[in-house]
């Protein structure tokens, strides 16, 4: 491996330990020392890999909806209406795919999301306004409604019922007797979500 490659992988295993550390605990209890000893690397490589925690976390926030984005099929922007709320359907399900497989998504987002602050500005700006869009457009989840007044509802409702289940999964395993990280009850989910917020 090239010292480049060793590079890249360190920073990689930096950003993953610091996914996992903020969605534990939270962006203010998450210390740069911790996320060294998840990564398995010393305190001076983070920080020259990061000149902040803030830029960590900025960092962390980029890859994930990286990686969200790269899950989503596209949707068609010339096909009928039928085709687009099949497309959307398909997308509810990656949606759905994807928080079973990053159940510590649901948490980063909760705790970035509840600080009225830069960083939360930072991520609706960055991340979370272009899907917004997409997601509330004509064909997508805004359309179960009658009114747009409704999309931010059932942007946030889709948001938590597509990903809590499994941000939760010890609870639901407990409570119901479910294993919501089963493939089947994976794809039972995916399915009622999409038929949920946009019916055949």
């Amino acid at each position: 491996m090239s010292r480049a490659e060793q590079r890249d992988a360190t920073r990689q295993r930096i950003v993953d330990a610091a996914i996992t550390a903020f969605a534990d605990q939270g962006f203010a209890a998450s210390s740069t020392r911790d996320i060294a000893a998840r990564a398995g690397v010393t305190q001076g490589l983070v920080t020259y890999h990061f000149d902040s925690k803030d830029t960590l976390w900025r960092a962390a926030a980029t890859q994930i909806f990286g990686l969200l984005v790269g899950t989503l099929p596209d949707r068609p922007r010339r096909a009928s209406n039928a085709e687009r709320r099949a497309a959307a359907r398909e997308q509810i399900r990656a949606y759905v795919r994807f928080a079973a497989e990053h159940p510590e998504v649901f948490h980063f987002m909760v705790d970035a999301g509840r600080h009225d602050d830069d960083r939360m500005r930072w991520l609706v700006q960055t991340c979370l306004a272009p899907r917004f869009s997409e997601i509330t457009a004509d064909g997508g989840i805004g359309s179960v409604a009658a009114d747009r007044a409704a999309a931010p509802h059932a942007y946030y409702a889709l948001l938590g019922a597509g990903s809590l289940i499994f941000a939760v999964a010890p609870e639901c395993r407990e409570l119901t007797g479910v294993d919501p990280t089963r493939r089947a009850a994976i794809e039972r989910h995916a399915d009622l979500m999409a038929q949920l917020f946009v019916p055949d």
